[in-house]
Parts: structure tokens; C-alpha cells; sequence
């Protein structure tokens, strides 16, 4: 099968975006077929968040193509309407979830808006899908009359899950969507998703700088290194057995037991006289994500 063919949820060909004389992505191309995860790995200044704001249509690219469900999804939206067809395509959680959330309205009523605004049915449908939506992420009846500077930081990106899954996308960008909570709320948003990922036929694009959240998380993986796919392939594979000198240093960065900062340093500098090199193959074919 092809990379054009229907199973594919999301297709990213040749993206490059340019700020000044600084070229932040470059000719960067995947694809998560319906149902996958793809894990979008760098450090800070990658690449990664640019292309996953680009995908959700946050910011426009200089040149290449994104395809959601096989539609054409790398221009701005014409109108109401189209924006919101853009919208139920394709939704992003954040790493802070104050980014999506209105701090004066209450839970209940911040999803109810969200149905309002895709014209999911009348009132009582609206607010029985509420319903549903806060039961499947786990929020009790205390949370859901809640504003969210009452909730903690786990509650918060419970809802923001929430509030993106209401439209019924086909593809959900988390971008570095649990970065910032402790380890023991990391690890149940991480089972909420898979169990999310488990109920419906929805693709994650997963953007991350923590390769064992990565590995948790993806079947397949794509490194990037100043805005170049340097290595892709299956996560165990990748981060198992790394072939590009920036994936092994990602790993070696890792603290452990006999972790010796002073020779990453030096990798690191060596590595940054260097010029990264594109992967080869750039939309893999369903036999390769798999």
C-alpha cells in the first residue's frame, strides 16, 4: 500500500518553515496511519513544535503539504466553516493547559461550548456528550462544576484532553502533553490515552523530548535535529539499536548509573560542527510503521 492510500490518518510531506536566515524546519515528512502513534522526538530548538503547530494549522509553512484523513490541511481555512471542519480533523493538547482552558468558566460549561461551536445536537445531547466525555478521562462530579484554578495540574490536562476530543478528531497532537506533571499523574494520563487510543480510531502525533515516554507511548518514532529528520523507523527498534549519532547522544543524555556528563558535552559539541542528514524514504510505507 501506498503512503497515499486510506489507511493513512495523517500525511506530512517536505514541511519547511523559515524564520529569518534561521530555517526551523526542513523537508520534514512522515505519516500515522488511522489508529497509530508517532512519536516526534528532539531537544529544544529541534524543530518539533514548529512542525506540530504547522499540522494543526497554528502556523502556515513555507512549502510542503499536510493531508488529514486524505484532505488537504496546509492552508489557512476559508471561513466559519472551514475552520471548524479544520478543527474536527485535527486537535492539540498543550503542555500547559491554561493555553486551552478559559480560566472564568467552569468545566462543564467549557466542553459544552465546544459541542455548541460544532453544532453537536441540542441541549440535552450536548450535555449528556459532556457527560460522556468527562467520564471517559476520568473527572468526578466535584471536578466537572469546577473552574480550573481549582483542579490540579493532572485535572487541568484531563479536561484539556477533554475539550480536544469533543470535536471527534481524526488525528490529536499532544505537544509535550505531560511534561510537566509529576511522575505519578504522567503515568495515568499516559494510560488515559492509551485506553483512549484503545475505544476510538484516532491517530496521536506525540511531540516529546523524553524518549521513555516515547517508547511507552508510539510504535514508530521520527528524531529531529535542527528542523532534519535525522532517523525514523519502530520505537523499540530506534531507540533500542540508535543508528544517527544525535539519537544515541539523546539517549546517552539520560541520567543513570555511570552517566558521565562531561563526555556528552563533548559528543554534543562534536556533533554541532556537523550537518544533519535527512533519512531516506520519507513517507514510509505501512509495512514500515509497522
Amino acid at each position: 500500500m501506498t503512503a497515499s492510500g486510506p489507511d493513512w490518518a495523517l500525511e506530512v510531506r517536505g514541511l519547511t518553515k523559515t524564520y529569518g536566515e534561521v530555517r526551523a524546519v526542513d523537508e520534514v515528512s512522515f505519516a500515522v496511519p488511522r489508529g497509530g502513534a508517532l512519536g516526534l522526538v528532539g531537544e529544544s530548538g529541534s524543530g518539533k513544535t514548529t512542525t506540530a503547530r504547522m499540522v494543526v494549522g497554528l502556523e502556515r509553512p513555507d512549502s510542503g503539504s499536510v493531508r488529514v484523513g486524505g484532505t488537504a490541511c496546509d492552508r489557512p481555512p476559508r471561513g466559519r466553516r472551514g475552520r471548524l471542519a479544520r478543527a474536527r480533523a485535527v486537535q492539540i493538547v498543550f503542555q500547559d493547559p491554561y493555553l486551552s482552558l478559559d480560566p472564568r468558566v467552569r468545566v462543564t460549561d467549557s466542553l459544552e461550548e465546544v459541542l455548541r461551536l460544532h453544532g453537536t445536537g441540542g441541549a440535552r445531547a450536548r450535555r449528556d456528550r459532556v457527560g460522556e466525555l468527562l467520564d471517559q478521562v476520568g473527572l468526578g462530579t466535584r471536578e466537572r462544576q469546577a473552574l480550573p484554578r481549582e483542579l490540579s495540574g493532572g485535572q487541568r490536562q484531563r479536561v484539556a484532553i477533554a475539550r480536544a476530543l469533543a470535536p471527534d478528531p481524526d488525528v490529536l497532537v499532544l505537544d509535550e502533553a505531560v511534561s510537566a506533571l509529576d511522575v505519578s499523574i504522567q503515568a495515568q494520563i499516559l494510560n488515559l490515552l492509551s485506553d483512549i487510543r484503545a475505544a476510538r480510531e484516532i491517530a496521536y502525533l506525540f511531540v516529546s523530548h523524553d524518549l521513555a515516554v516515547v517508547r511507552h507511548v508510539c510504535e514508530d518514532v521520527v528524531v529531529l535535529h535542527r528542523g532534519a529528520v535525522v532517523e525514523r523507523g519502530a520505537a523499540t527498534e530506534v531507540l533500542a539499536r540508535p543508528t544517527h549519532p544525535y539519537t544515541r547522544l539523546l539517549l546517552s543524555s539520560v541520567p543513570r548509573q555511570g552517566w558521565d556528563p562531561a563526555a556528552i558535552g563533548r559528543a554534543r559539541r562534536a556533533l554541532d560542527t556537523t550537518t544533519p542528514a535527512a533519512a531516506a524514504d520519507p513517507i514510509p510505507t505501512q509495512g514500515a510503521l509497522q
